[in-house]
């Protein structure tokens, strides 16, 4: 199959608006290219630092043969998604020895959960946390010990954090290695219900917290389609898993197969080796046009978005919201999972999962099959699923066709022909908005606004009584300048139940959703934020907004003369400097970048 024209396109697009900076990135990686194993070149007080605690690998890292790869671990036992992770280091150490190499922890990365601090102040690091991740990843790469490496990690900012800090080490091969998700618990339908239900005052909070322990019970990713099970979909169609590894659930002998599989392969991919295979060549233009197609496809979360700009931007490549659109604009929607639809992304994995999508879009010539994986195949390869035949690994190809088409589709047949992401412009600037879950009679709305600098000011209105009538609600001062760009995915509930209600309602913000963003229209990411002259800065209670999805346009109808004359809102930010850690983050917030250019603080040229 030829490629799709858009696909092309955009990606050679992409290549020009690149070249000088995706050269110079190539230039640095590859005169960091070892010849020999690392460990090598340090001296000896440096060397017997480095395997003084390291056992039965202790005489492998004194000499200089086999590879050693460093494992960087977003471990905790508090996230449900991280908890398996515990017990990989063991596993990884010995698939080393028993291929000549060695394995030590090169160091852990912070993980936080947005589930946890959603609604919360810390929800104001998070974002900044993935920033954080990247830098630590660089500090247990920086010993310069390792020959390739693992990256432990699953959720939301920790899978972007660990490849942009591990693109600073693009020289190194790298695997990704996932930790499934738990197995389903209460349907989702049903803990949207309660979750209504209780910002009526209709549930009690036993109820809803009945409802939720259910729905997140198991070590394991929450089942749900958002951003952390993006993570795991884009990496699958960027090569850098082995095949089939995002949804298989965790303590099970096959996740633990995959595990082996992925050090057992890194070893292989080495300088040392003859297929010697660095990440920060499996990642290029071509990778990232598969992940922003996959995104699409998948009705994937509005968070990558941002990441997906900061990702490339680690690979010297320039990309922005104007190639994501042209690309969902291209490709049908395959996928309902919630909050799309009904099932998880269990049922989406038994319904055909990822290597039925990857296999349909290569089929369409949406996907480019000839990124360099690394498992040394070809992104058709990437669509087989793993299994056991007698407790050996082995793969197979996707089935033919879906075995549920509610949840999952072929390309003939989509649940809609253009894909889960738009970009909006107009005279109120840039923003995302995601429309999978959006019923189309929703994806247009012209209301009045009203206008917020917080999310709880808009829930007391909302138990006050105030919030009749069709809106646009505006809330400010959400950016990544401002307060760390929050997700606002507490509004989520109390929304719904006005759409539910028969008001005609949408969000308009600064900030981010949910990677789990629902069934309301929403505006987000706005840029330029209101801290940094957003024209929604000036926004008032009444003026009359237009949000068009399918048309790509957002505006607010006032005169442009009487919009410029207009002094923009002033916010006393003073209280979301200092408590929970956020006075530690004043340097990041003073020097992030806008949301399109990935809302990064690590790159100076912004």
């Amino acid at each position: 199959m030829n490629l799709h024209p858009v696909t092309a396109r955009v990606t050679a697009r992409i290549r020009a608006r690149s070249l000088s900076l995706r050269a110079a990135y190539l230039a640095r990686i590859d005169a960091a290219r070892e010849h020999g194993s690392a460990r090598a070149k340090l001296g000896c007080g440096n060397l017997a630092h480095a395997f003084a605690a390291s056992g039965p690998d202790k005489a492998a890292l004194r000499g200089t043969r086999g590879a050693n790869i460093g494992i960087v671990t977003a471990y905790n036992d508090m996230l449900s998604a991280h908890e398996p992770l515990k017990h990989y280091p063991e596993l990884v150490k010995m698939a080393a020895r028993g291929v000549g190499a060695s394995a030590q922890v090169a160091g852990g990365v912070p993980a936080m959960c947005d589930g946890v601090t959603q609604g919360r102040i810390g929800m104001e690091l998070s974002l900044f946390s993935r920033d954080v991740i990247a830098q630590a990843t660089a500090i247990a790469l920086s010993h310069d010990m390792f020959d390739g490496a693992l990256l432990l990690g699953v959720c939301d900012k920790i899978v972007p954090g660990l490849l942009i800090g591990a693109l600073s080490f693009g020289h190194l091969p790298m695997i990704l290695v996932p930790a499934g998700p738990m197995p389903s618990g209460l349907p989702n339908a049903e803990k949207a219900r309660v979750r209504q239900a209780y910002a009526e005052g209709k549930a009690t909070r036993e109820q809803l917290l009945e409802a939720e322990a259910a729905s997140y019970h198991s070590p394991g990713t929450c089942t749900f389609y958002g951003t952390a099970n993006s993570n795991q979909m884009l990496v699958e169609v960027m090569g850098l898993h082995m095949p089939g590894s995002a949804f298989v659930n965790p303590g099970t002998p096959l996740r633990d197969a995959l595990t082996v599989a992925a050090a057992e392969r890194v070893c292989a991919i080495t300088a040392l080796g003859d297929v010697y295979t660095p990440i920060g060549h499996t990642i290029d233009e071509r990778a990232i046009v598969n992940a922003m197609v996959g995104l699409a496809a998948t009705g994937g979360s509005t968070n990558h978005a941002i990441h997906l700009v900061a990702i490339a931007r680690a690979a010297g490549l320039l990309i922005d919201w104007d190639d994501l659109d042209e690309l969902s604009r291209a490709t049908p929607l395959l996928t309902r999972i919630y909050p799309n639809g009904e099932g998880d992304v269990n049922h989406f994995h038994a319904a055909g999962g990822l290597g039925f999508v990857i296999r349909e879009l290569l089929d369409a010539g949406l996907l480019h099959a000839d990124i360099r994986c690394v498992h040394g195949g070809t992104l058709h390869d990437q669509a087989w699923e793993p299994l056991l035949e007698d407790r050996k690994l082995r793969w197979r190809d996707p089935p033919l066709a879906s075995l549920d088409p509610g949840i999952l589709r072929g390309v003939a047949a989509p649940f809609d022909a253009e894909g889960g992401m738009r970009r909006l412009t107009g005279n109120l600037g840039r923003a995302i908005v995601k429309v999978s879950a959006v019923k189309p009679e929703h994806r247009r709305i012209e209301a009045p606004a009203r206008v917020f600098d917080s999310q709880d000011a808009l829930l007391a209105a909302f138990k006050a009584g105030e919030l009749t009538g069709d809106f646009v609600a505006v809330i400010r001062a959400q950016g990544p300048r401002a307060n760390g760009m929050p997700e606002l995915h507490k509004l989520t509930p109390t929304l719904g139940v006005l759409q539910d209600r028969g008001q005609r309602v949408a969000l308009l913000t600064d900030g981010r959703m949910s990677g789990a963003s629902g069934k309301v229209l929403a505006a987000i990411h706005v840029s330029p934020e209101a801290i940094c002259g957003g024209t929604i800065a000036k926004l008032h209670d009444g003026d009359l907004i237009t949000i068009d999805a399918e048309a790509g346009s957002m505006d607010v109808c006032v005169a442009a003369a009487t919009l410029a004359a207009r002094a923009p809102a002033r916010f006393d930010l003073v209280a979301n400097r200092v408590g929970l850690g956020r006075e530690l983050f004043g340097n990041l917030r003073a020097h992030v970048g806008s949301a399109e250019q990935g809302a990064c603080a690590l790159f100076t040229d912004h």
